[in-house]
């Protein structure tokens, strides 16, 4: 089906969309960790007035919650269990030790494994 047919489709439906243009990053932030969407491309659709939902497409870089904040580098999950598994310390001690590193896995798993 072709794009027009869709918006057609859906306007008879009451659904309406817009494509959100300039979007830096969708950021989806869970219990334990963040899921960043860097140029993801977003469209808002408005369900008969009642709900809106937000269509997010593009590739998530999974990190722990709370890294990638001003003044503190994005560390990936996947670093923290890394220095973890390979030091033999928690994942809050990993991360911890990957930002005081900024973000360099050889260098915090060489600084925990140095104590």
């Amino acid at each position: 089906m072709d794009p027009r047919q869709m918006r057609r489709m859906m306007k008879q439906m009451g659904i309406e969309s817009e494509e959100i243009e300039g979007v830096e990053e969708v950021i989806i932030r869970a219990a334990d960790k963040e899921y960043v969407i860097a140029g993801a491309q977003v469209t808002r659709m408005n369900v008969k007035g009642q709900a809106t939902v937000f269509q997010v497409v593009g590739e998530p870089e999974e990190r722990a919650k709370g890294s990638g904040t001003p003044g503190k580098p994005a560390i990936p999950i996947e670093d923290i269990r890394l220095v973890a598994e390979k030091a033999g310390v928690s994942e809050e001690e990993a991360r911890k030790a990957l930002e005081e590193c900024n973000g360099e896995p050889a260098e915090a798993i060489i600084k925990l494994m140095s104590r």
